[in-house]
């Protein structure tokens, strides 16, 4: 038996199944870009396979970048050659938001009955629902059903339940960004409470219709945010009878987990 490689990728990190964490500036140099790939990879001599879990759009059939908000210098390019990966080392990619969840339903057995979703909360708002252990799939290999983009209020969902959107609910200069605006919360901050408050109102009142639809009535939560998501659950929870929430301890893991194969 080879090596088995699994890597989730990130826009400044690059988490290896080894433990190693790898530097990377997504908005960097195609070279600079391909050297930490490399480096994540490692010797290739002996190396069976390598799963990806990486964020889209991304060409999951054959691994070559579509994003341009991040990764821009490899557009178009292929991650097996920036990678240097053999052609005969076995190599697949998973949806960012799709992986956890496979991860989560190989950790948890139990979890292969009925439906549960993953939403993930950090820059953006990221969801995945599976049924009886199937992560559902759009034809490009993505989340069958976007969260982010569902209309609510004056825009979508993503604009009140989101990095940005916590920083604009708090309205102030915040050098230490959500992390520091948790602390604040925390620390008595009456108005960082209420943008955390709001944005659990607000995921609540927006994705509420669409748990109801689907009939999900567990839903796990991983991410950056998710961290301060109990800063959050109280008034997501008072919206949402019924749906229990819960959030991933080991999340990196479960990501990982979710290419293995």
């Amino acid at each position: 038996m080879g090596r088995k490689l699994s890597l989730d990728v990130g826009g400044t990190f690059i988490k290896c199944s080894d433990s190693r964490k790898v530097p990377v500036d997504s908005d960097g140099s195609a070279e600079a870009i391909s050297s930490a790939f490399r480096k994540a990879v490692g010797e290739t001599g002996g190396l069976e396979s390598v799963g990806v879990c990486i964020p889209g759009p991304f060409d999951y059939r054959n691994g070559i970048f579509l994003m341009k908000h991040k990764y821009a210098a490899v557009y178009g390019m292929s991650f097996r050659e920036l990678a240097g990966i053999p052609e005969g080392v076995s190599l697949h990619f998973v949806h960012d938001v799709n992986a956890p969840l496979m991860g989560l339903l190989s950790l948890h057995p139990e979890l292969r009955k009925g439906k549960v979703a993953l939403v993930t909360l950090g820059t953006g708002l990221g969801f995945s629902y599976a049924v009886d252990g199937e992560v559902k799939m759009n034809e490009n290999l993505g989340p069958a059903l976007s969260l982010y983009n569902r209309p609510f209020r004056d825009g979508v969902l993503e604009d009140y339940v989101s990095r940005r959107a916590l920083l604009k609910a708090y309205g102030k200069p915040l050098p230490g960004d959500v992390k520091e605006l948790s602390e604040r919360a925390r620390g008595g901050d009456a108005e960082a409470r209420e943008a955390f408050l709001s944005a659990g109102k607000a995921f609540a009142e927006g994705a509420g219709p669409l748990l109801d639809e689907l009939g999900i009535k567990t839903v796990f939560f991983g991410g950056q945010i998710a961290k301060s998501f109990d800063l959050m659950r109280p008034a997501a929870e008072a919206l949402l009878p019924g749906v229990e929430l819960i959030v991933v301890e080991d999340f990196e893991a479960a990501a990982l987990k979710g290419v293995e194969f």
